[in-house]
């Protein structure tokens, strides 16, 4: 197994840094193996669905629908800084009671991935992921409802390229918390911390050298998927 050169300090640095960020903070697309060279730029678009999400304490279960133009930069060939903007809504059923469904306003996220292994046709990637939604306030039941989804992740990835694909497989750590305000007065409400550790399956077909789609599902700590193409320039 060959490291690439410097990662040797820098991956425990990182995984030490935001276990400590995660201890305190709380699933997000992990992008997949493919990373843009140094100083280059990649964008995308990109839908991510979450299908369902259960909370914290059998409290309900929440669905979310997100639209994203991505930019990812390539600081060095192995570490890429990853931008996303757009919007999102969400779709939250709280236990014995109505569903509250707020309509899409801005959504965001950043985060960065590392290739740490990278070896003929097989890479591996160690990445970071933080998505806020910010939907639209709500009236139902003549209260005013207003929330926010703060969606967090690290994932591990590995991929194998094949001439007219690259699937790749892994694992991740989630965490999604619904902060709640019901005429002003504010709850947080976290993911069901049973369901933290994830399965990733994706793939990346490339149309040319320059294009190419991605596609993403994630498993057992949410049901989502995500579907993007991509442009490099």
């Amino acid at each position: 197994m060959r490291l690439m050169p410097g990662k040797r300090v820098l991956i425990p640095f990182l995984v030490s840094v935001f276990s400590l960020i995660l201890t305190n903070a709380y699933s997000a697309p992990c992008y997949g193996t493919r990373l843009p060279g140094k100083n280059k730029v990649d964008m995308g678009l990109q839908n991510y669905t979450i299908l369902k999400r259960y909370e914290k304490d059998g409290q309900g279960n929440f669905k979310s629908t997100q639209n994203f133009l991505l930019l990812s930069y390539g600081v060095f060939d192995w570490l890429s800084i990853d931008l996303k903007g757009g919007e999102g809504d969400i779709n939250e059923h709280p236990t014995g009671m109505s569903k509250i469904a707020y309509d899409a306003s801005f959504a965001g996220g950043y985060g960065f991935r590392v290739k740490f292994f990278d070896e003929k046709k097989i890479k591996a990637v160690f990445g970071f992921q933080h998505i806020s939604v910010h939907p639209y306030s709500t009236p139902q039941e003549g209260s005013k409802h207003k929330a926010v989804l703060d969606d967090w992740q690290v994932s591990l990835l590995g991929s194998y390229s094949f001439k007219l694909c690259t699937p790749y497989l892994g694992t991740r750590w989630s965490r999604v918390d619904y902060i709640h305000w019901t005429d002003g007065e504010r709850n947080r409400v976290n993911s069901d911390s049973g369901k933290s550790i994830g399965l990733i399956t994706g793939i990346d077909i490339p149309l040319n050298k320059q294009i190419w789609l991605n596609a993403e599902g994630q498993f057992f700590d949410s049901s989502a998927f995500a579907l993007s193409i991509n442009y490099s320039f």
